[in-house]
Protein backbone atom coordinates (compact mmCIF):
# COMPACT_ATOMS: atom_id res chain seq x y z
CA UNK A 1 0.00 0.00 0.00
CA UNK A 2 1.36 3.39 -1.02
CA UNK A 3 1.20 5.95 1.79
CA UNK A 4 0.72 9.65 1.29
CA UNK A 5 4.06 11.51 1.02
CA UNK A 6 3.52 13.38 4.33
CA UNK A 7 2.86 10.18 6.27
CA UNK A 8 5.85 8.43 4.71
CA UNK A 9 8.05 11.46 5.46
CA UNK A 10 7.02 11.38 9.14
CA UNK A 11 7.67 7.62 9.36
CA UNK A 12 11.11 8.11 7.81
CA UNK A 13 11.89 11.00 10.16
CA UNK A 14 10.95 9.00 13.28
CA UNK A 15 13.31 6.23 12.19
CA UNK A 16 16.22 8.58 12.92
CA UNK A 17 15.50 8.06 16.63
CA UNK A 18 17.67 5.37 18.26
CA UNK A 19 15.97 2.00 18.58
CA UNK A 20 13.06 2.93 16.31
CA UNK A 21 12.55 0.55 13.42
CA UNK A 22 10.07 0.73 10.53
CA UNK A 23 7.15 -0.83 12.44
CA UNK A 24 7.65 1.32 15.54
CA UNK A 25 7.92 4.47 13.42
CA UNK A 26 4.73 3.51 11.58
CA UNK A 27 2.88 2.89 14.89
CA UNK A 28 4.04 6.23 16.32
CA UNK A 29 3.02 8.10 13.18
CA UNK A 30 -0.45 6.56 13.08
CA UNK A 31 -0.95 7.13 16.82
CA UNK A 32 -0.01 10.80 16.58
CA UNK A 33 -2.20 11.42 13.54
CA UNK A 34 -5.17 9.29 14.57
CA UNK A 35 -5.45 9.72 18.34
CA UNK A 36 -3.23 12.50 19.63
CA UNK A 37 -2.82 15.40 17.22
CA UNK A 38 -2.44 17.81 20.14
CA UNK A 39 0.58 15.84 21.42
CA UNK A 40 1.96 15.76 17.87
CA UNK A 41 1.74 19.57 17.75
CA UNK A 42 3.47 19.86 21.15
CA UNK A 43 6.20 17.49 20.00
CA UNK A 44 6.75 19.44 16.79
CA UNK A 45 6.83 22.79 18.59
CA UNK A 46 9.21 21.53 21.30
CA UNK A 47 11.56 20.07 18.69
CA UNK A 48 11.65 23.32 16.69
CA UNK A 49 12.23 25.39 19.85
CA UNK A 50 15.08 23.12 20.97
CA UNK A 51 16.71 23.28 17.52
CA UNK A 52 16.50 27.10 17.57
CA UNK A 53 17.69 27.68 21.14
CA UNK A 54 20.02 24.86 22.19
CA UNK A 55 23.73 25.28 21.41
CA UNK A 56 26.95 24.01 22.98
CA UNK A 57 28.50 25.56 26.07
CA UNK A 58 31.62 27.51 25.04
CA UNK A 59 33.59 25.94 27.88
CA UNK A 60 32.47 22.32 28.30
CA UNK A 61 30.56 21.68 25.01
CA UNK A 62 27.44 20.38 26.82
CA UNK A 63 24.01 21.38 25.51
CA UNK A 64 22.67 24.68 26.85
CA UNK A 65 20.66 27.75 25.91
CA UNK A 66 23.35 29.99 27.43
CA UNK A 67 26.83 30.83 26.16
CA UNK A 68 28.22 29.16 29.31
CA UNK A 69 26.06 26.42 30.85
CA UNK A 70 24.66 26.40 34.39
CA UNK A 71 27.27 23.90 35.63
CA UNK A 72 30.27 25.85 34.30
CA UNK A 73 28.76 29.10 35.60
CA UNK A 74 28.11 27.76 39.12
CA UNK A 75 30.67 29.30 41.53
CA UNK A 76 30.02 26.48 44.02
CA UNK A 77 31.49 23.86 41.67
CA UNK A 78 35.09 22.72 42.18
CA UNK A 79 36.89 24.10 39.12
CA UNK A 80 40.07 22.16 39.91
CA UNK A 81 38.37 18.87 38.87
CA UNK A 82 37.39 18.13 35.28
CA UNK A 83 35.41 15.02 34.30
CA UNK A 84 35.64 14.07 30.61
CA UNK A 85 32.59 12.24 29.25
CA UNK A 86 31.43 11.16 25.80
CA UNK A 87 27.85 12.51 25.75
CA UNK A 88 25.45 14.91 27.49
CA UNK A 89 23.58 11.80 28.73
CA UNK A 90 26.74 10.87 30.67
CA UNK A 91 26.69 14.27 32.41
CA UNK A 92 23.05 13.68 33.38
CA UNK A 93 23.87 10.23 34.76
CA UNK A 94 26.76 11.53 36.88
CA UNK A 95 24.74 14.53 38.09
CA UNK A 96 21.95 12.20 39.26
CA UNK A 97 24.39 10.62 41.71
CA UNK A 98 24.72 14.03 43.47
CA UNK A 99 28.29 13.07 44.48
CA UNK A 100 30.44 14.91 41.93
CA UNK A 101 30.85 18.68 42.33
CA UNK A 102 33.51 19.39 39.71
CA UNK A 103 33.18 20.53 36.10
CA UNK A 104 32.79 18.57 32.84
CA UNK A 105 34.08 18.38 29.31
CA UNK A 106 31.76 16.69 26.80
CA UNK A 107 33.41 15.08 23.78
CA UNK A 108 30.18 14.42 21.85
CA UNK A 109 31.56 11.03 20.80
CA UNK A 110 34.84 9.10 20.80
CA UNK A 111 37.83 8.74 18.51
CA UNK A 112 36.85 6.75 15.43
CA UNK A 113 39.22 7.33 12.48
CA UNK A 114 37.16 5.08 10.17
CA UNK A 115 34.17 7.39 10.71
CA UNK A 116 36.28 10.52 10.28
CA UNK A 117 36.14 11.41 14.00
CA UNK A 118 39.52 12.61 15.18
CA UNK A 119 40.77 14.88 17.98
CA UNK A 120 39.50 18.04 16.25
CA UNK A 121 35.90 16.74 15.99
CA UNK A 122 35.93 15.94 19.73
CA UNK A 123 37.14 19.42 20.65
CA UNK A 124 40.41 18.15 22.08
CA UNK A 125 42.12 21.39 21.06
CA UNK A 126 39.64 23.20 23.35
CA UNK A 127 40.38 20.67 26.10
CA UNK A 128 44.13 21.26 25.69
CA UNK A 129 43.54 25.03 26.03
CA UNK A 130 41.50 24.45 29.22
CA UNK A 131 44.25 22.33 30.72
CA UNK A 132 46.84 24.98 29.87
CA UNK A 133 44.89 28.04 30.98
CA UNK A 134 42.92 26.88 34.04
CA UNK A 135 44.06 25.52 37.40
CA UNK A 136 42.85 21.96 36.84
CA UNK A 137 44.58 19.59 39.25
CA UNK A 138 42.70 16.38 38.35
CA UNK A 139 41.20 15.13 35.11
CA UNK A 140 38.73 12.26 35.57
CA UNK A 141 38.30 10.00 32.55
CA UNK A 142 34.72 8.76 32.28
CA UNK A 143 34.75 7.54 28.69
CA UNK A 144 32.88 4.30 28.02
CA UNK A 145 34.66 0.96 28.55
CA UNK A 146 34.68 0.14 24.84
CA UNK A 147 37.68 -0.15 22.52
CA UNK A 148 36.97 3.34 21.17
CA UNK A 149 36.32 4.76 24.64
CA UNK A 150 39.55 3.30 26.00
CA UNK A 151 41.55 4.64 23.01
CA UNK A 152 39.97 8.07 23.50
CA UNK A 153 40.77 7.93 27.22
CA UNK A 154 44.40 7.01 26.51
CA UNK A 155 44.78 9.92 24.07
CA UNK A 156 43.31 12.37 26.60
CA UNK A 157 45.43 11.01 29.47
CA UNK A 158 48.60 11.68 27.43
CA UNK A 159 47.32 15.19 26.69
CA UNK A 160 46.80 15.84 30.41
CA UNK A 161 50.05 14.23 31.56
CA UNK A 162 52.01 16.44 29.16
CA UNK A 163 50.57 19.38 31.10
CA UNK A 164 51.33 17.81 34.50
CA UNK A 165 47.67 17.24 35.34
CA UNK A 166 46.81 14.21 37.49
CA UNK A 167 44.66 11.72 35.55
CA UNK A 168 42.24 9.25 37.16
CA UNK A 169 39.79 6.80 35.61
CA UNK A 170 36.35 5.92 36.94
CA UNK A 171 36.13 2.29 38.05
CA UNK A 172 34.43 -0.23 35.78
CA UNK A 173 33.43 -3.74 36.65
CA UNK A 174 31.04 -5.69 38.81
CA UNK A 175 28.24 -3.45 40.09
CA UNK A 176 27.40 -3.31 43.79
CA UNK A 177 24.70 -5.91 44.44
CA UNK A 178 25.49 -7.74 41.19
CA UNK A 179 25.94 -11.49 41.00
CA UNK A 180 28.92 -12.86 39.07
CA UNK A 181 26.90 -15.41 37.12
CA UNK A 182 24.86 -12.60 35.52
CA UNK A 183 27.83 -10.35 34.60
CA UNK A 184 28.88 -10.40 30.95
CA UNK A 185 32.38 -11.83 30.25
CA UNK A 186 33.88 -8.52 29.05
CA UNK A 187 32.85 -6.67 32.21
CA UNK A 188 34.08 -9.52 34.40
CA UNK A 189 37.42 -9.66 32.57
CA UNK A 190 37.82 -5.89 33.00
CA UNK A 191 37.00 -6.17 36.70
CA UNK A 192 39.60 -8.93 37.17
CA UNK A 193 42.22 -6.98 35.24
CA UNK A 194 41.55 -3.81 37.29
CA UNK A 195 41.68 -5.49 40.69
CA UNK A 196 43.39 -3.66 43.57
CA UNK A 197 44.97 -4.81 46.79
CA UNK A 198 42.51 -4.93 49.69
CA UNK A 199 42.90 -1.89 51.87
CA UNK A 200 43.86 0.51 49.05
Amino acid sequence: MKLSPSIQELIDALRYLPGVGPKSAQRMTLHLLERDREAAQLLGDALLTALEKVERCQRCRNFTELSVCEVCGDPKRDDSMLCVVETPADVMAIEQTATYRGLYFVLMGHLSPLDGIGPKQLGLDTLADLLASESISELILATNPTVEGEATGHYISELAKNRSVKVTRIAHGVPLGGELEFIDPTTLAHALGSRKEVGE
